[in-house]
């Protein structure tokens, strides 16, 4: 008993919330579903009125003709208008029907994935930290897809009950003993939805959450290509995937198993109810009770009942997966913590000063990266941030740009906390150049304005700071020079250059570089920092992420980072003499970049050599 319970239960549940999800789409688009319906229900009552008419031309057109041998032109004439007028309002009736449908289906999905492309930018990047990208794509893509599969059917499934009331009512207003023989059939196709309902739902939901499941390890094999195919990983890849690939083959087969034991009944039930109003109604029509027209009418009527009882079940079949993707896409719109803003502009010309005061920060379910970072900036100064690796560098970068918040503590710039900025101001003051620089599949130039309204010179200027100019002008178009999909048919280092021509061409106040040029050579790396002392896209402050001592060594300040605090502030030459941890730190560094070069030269002779041999 408790485990019948719990069924009709969770049945109540999915057909509460599969009702919720059509009662949003009818909110979000009610003209669109007022105009679907409508011609729905035009369909709906043209059936049955043809059924009526069916029943009228065969008593006074077919069974005269049979019994007298003859027939006149005029009534010929008559039927043939009035049927073909019905089928013209039918064909309307479908047509606006199908058309409405789809095109509230198609504007709830793009509405929604456009609501959930814009909930992903404003989300801080703390909570992207949390789900994988995987997953996020099949929310914006699958999960919005199935949420409104529901709606091709609905306007159907709700203007067909016009038919279905209409067509009851006709049926036992001609003849009410033979239409009970016929409904005796629908509680039969009643307890085959609900049978049918209780298989699929599971069915499913499990599908929908298989197909999250293919996107997340899709995504994440492409994403990783460079490290699956150096280490030799595409055969355990490929079986990784084909392992939930054919989950999700199973799963949509098993869904299907089930629509193509139902379909089948439902086809069936209604031809039996047919054949039991024929075989009932022969009998009335020998004791006179009803004449041929009648019978015509009800068998054909109860024929077209069949229509809107599988729209029905088309409808509630696809609710349980309309849920799950509506679910997961409202996991994503009310989530939490996305940034807020306040009304300070940073409008100010010239460097911009940096205060960090008590900053405290930590990831979900783990210790503090930083904490009590207290340091300042003065305007147009260049400052080192230097640390061991997971000392909280990256986390502090992130903390100045406001990728994310302290949970406690203040970013000030220009005295203003960076959460009282309007959004897009402090993006219009101060740009990051990450160490894993993104260029998308488009020009270079393209890449470089990323939409900003500035002249060919701006751009070139901002190449030169950055020393890109040299290799940009040697590509076969230059600034039209196609980069590929994240920039593969440049190096890490030229792309690392494009990035930061990237972040001056908008000549930030405040800019932040987090080990953004560690893929370049150290004496570009040198020609860079001297560009950025120049000033040639505009004064400066510059935050820069570096490990090379004579990196380190052009900055004005060093910030030494050690298990998350500041553990030394001042020039290099005072941090060497005065923190052995920095000396230490500092000199490895070193060895391992002397080493690199050592190597690298090394592999080139070697190279050399063999092309003299041969």
């Amino acid at each position: 008993m408790t485990d019948r319970a719990s069924e009709d239960a969770d049945e109540k549940d999915v057909l509460r919330r599969g009702m919720r999800v059509l009662g949003v789409a009818i909110r979000e688009e009610p003209r669109i579903f007022a105009a679907a319906v409508g011609a729905s229900a035009l369909y709906g009552a043209t059936t049955v009125v043809s059924a009526l008419i069916l029943g009228e031309v065969t008593d006074r057109v077919v069974v005269p003709a049979f019994r007298d041998g003859d027939t006149t032109a005029g009534a010929l004439t008559a039927t043939f208008l009035v049927v073909l007028g019905i089928a013209l309002l039918k064909a309307l009736g479908i047509v606006g029907r199908r058309l409405w449908a789809g095109i509230m289906q198609y504007r709830l999905q793009a509405t929604y994935r456009r609501r959930v492309t814009r909930q992903y930018l404003r989300l801080p990047l703390a909570w992207h930290h949390r789900h994988p990208t995987g997953a996020l794509l099949s929310n914006a893509n699958a999960d919005v897809e199935a949420a409104w599969y529901p709606i091709a059917p609905l306007p159907m499934a709700t203007g067909v009950v016009v038919m279905l009331v209409v067509a009851a009512v006709s049926m036992l207003v001609t003849d009410w003993a033979l239409a009970l023989v016929g409904f005796v059939i629908f509680p039969a196709i009643f307890v085959l939805n609900i049978m049918f309902q209780r298989r699929q739902g599971p069915l499913a939901m499990r599908a929908q959450e298989l197909r999250a499941d293919v996107s997340a390890i899709a995504h994440e094999s492409f994403d990783g290509a460079l490290v699956v195919k150096t280490l030799g990983r595409e055969d355990e890849e490929a079986a990784r995937f084909e392992a939930t690939s054919r989950e999700l083959s199973d799963a949509n087969i098993a869904v299907g198993r089930v629509r193509a034991v139902f379909d089948p009944l439902l086809e069936a039930l209604p031809s039996l109810g047919v054949l039991m109003v024929l075989l009932a109604g022969s009998v009335r029509i020998s004791n006179g009770d009803l004449n041929p027209g009648e019978l015509v009418q009800i068998a054909y009527l109860f024929t077209l009942l069949a229509f809107p009882v599988r729209a029905i079940g088309w409808l509630l079949g696809d609710m349980p997966r309309a849920i799950v993707g509506y679910d997961r896409v409202r996991h994503v719109l009310d989530a939490e913590g996305e940034s807020a803003y306040g009304r300070a502009a940073a409008d100010k010309t010239g460097p911009a000063g940096l205060q960090a005061r008590a900053v405290r920060f930590g990831y979900a379910d783990g210790a503090d990266v930083l904490s009590d970072v207290t340091f300042d900036v003065e305007p147009g100064r260049t400052i080192a941030v230097v640390g061991a690796t997971g000392s909280g560098k990256s986390t502090l970068v992130s903390l100045l740009v406001r990728l994310v918040d302290p949970a406690s503590g203040e970013v000030l710039l220009d005295g203003t906390d960076l959460r009282e900025f309007r959004r897009g101001g402090l993006a219009a003051a101060a740009a990051l150049v990450p160490q894993q620089a993104f260029l998308f599949d488009d020009t270079i130039r393209d890449n470089i304005t990323l939409g900003l309204d500035v002249s060919d010179d701006d751009v070139r200027e901002a190449l030169r700071i950055a020393q890109a100019d040299g290799f940009v002008d040697r590509l076969a178009h230059g600034l039209d020079t196609t980069v590929g999909e994240r920039g593969t048919s440049l190096s890490g280092g030229q792309r690392q250059r494009i990035a930061l021509a990237r972040a001056l061409v908008r000549r930030p106040r405040l800019l932040v570089m987090d080990d953004a040029t560690s893929a370049v050579d150290p004496r570009v790396e040198a020609a860079i920092l001297a560009g950025l002392r120049e000033g040639g896209t505009g004064p400066s402050t510059v935050v820069v992420v570096a490990y090379r001592k004579a990196t380190i060594a052009l900055a004005d300040e060093v910030v030494y980072i050690e298990d998350g605090k500041v553990a030394g502030r001042g020039a290099h030459t005072e941090l060497i003499d005065s923190s052995v941890g920095y000396r230490r730190l500092v000199n490895a560094y070193e060895r391992a970049a002397r080493d690199r070069e050592q190597a690298a030269a090394a592999a080139a002779l070697a190279d050399e050599d063999e092309e003299v041999s041969a």
